[in-house]
């Protein structure tokens, strides 16, 4: 399959049930879409569950991860239930494997037999300020998931939370992580 260095997010409501579709290379600069859609979501009172579809997806990044377990985390204060994932693409099935949500959503593997017709989620712009702020709640959110996430990504939480000018300290001395948020992704 030839690369795509697009990205979309498609979504549809069928009585109460969300279907949010990710399309191509989901990162940073459609985070501040993606997040803008979450919480309009879960201000909907007929929402009841939500079905993410990754079978269409390429790459997804740390902090589209975080959305993600955004939805996970208000799915389960809400409903006390998992929203579910479809996740085809063995890449794609392997990034959420090794970030634990298997523990806060259920997998399935099989693309759906019917998909609903789907709109364009309505685009948010992402400015540096906004892309900053979505990149830190995300890994927040990650780091909140388990002991794997939270040492996987403490130091990039840690250069984050610094005031700006002061250089970030990490917590392990062999750490590479420069302070740069924009290379995180």
């Amino acid at each position: 399959m030839a690369e795509s260095h697009t990205c979309k997010a498609l979504y549809a409501v069928h009585q109460g049930t969300y279907v949010l579709q990710l399309i191509g290379e989901i990162r940073v600069p459609i985070c501040a879409t993606l997040d803008h859609f979450i919480e309009r979501m879960f201000r909907d009172p007929q929402l009841h569950s939500v079905v993410i579809d990754l079978s269409k997806t390429q790459v997804i990044d740390s902090t589209a991860l975080g959305l993600l377990a955004k939805i996970a985390v208000k799915s389960r204060r809400r409903f006390q239930r998992r929203p579910l994932i479809i996740s085809t693409q063995p890449d794609i099935t392997r990034v959420i494997d090794t970030m634990g949500f298997e523990k806060v959503f259920n997998i399935v593997h099989e693309a759906p037999v019917k998909s609903p017709t789907m709109t364009e989620v309505p685009a948010v712009p992402c400015d540096e300020v906004n892309a900053f702020e979505k990149v830190l709640e995300a890994h927040r959110i990650l780091m909140e998931m388990n002991e794997t996430n939270r040492e996987t990504f403490k130091d990039v939480v840690a250069a984050l939370e610094q005031p700006a000018g002061e250089p970030a300290r990490s917590q392990d001395a062999d750490s590479s992580y420069d302070g740069k948020w924009h290379r995180l992704n």
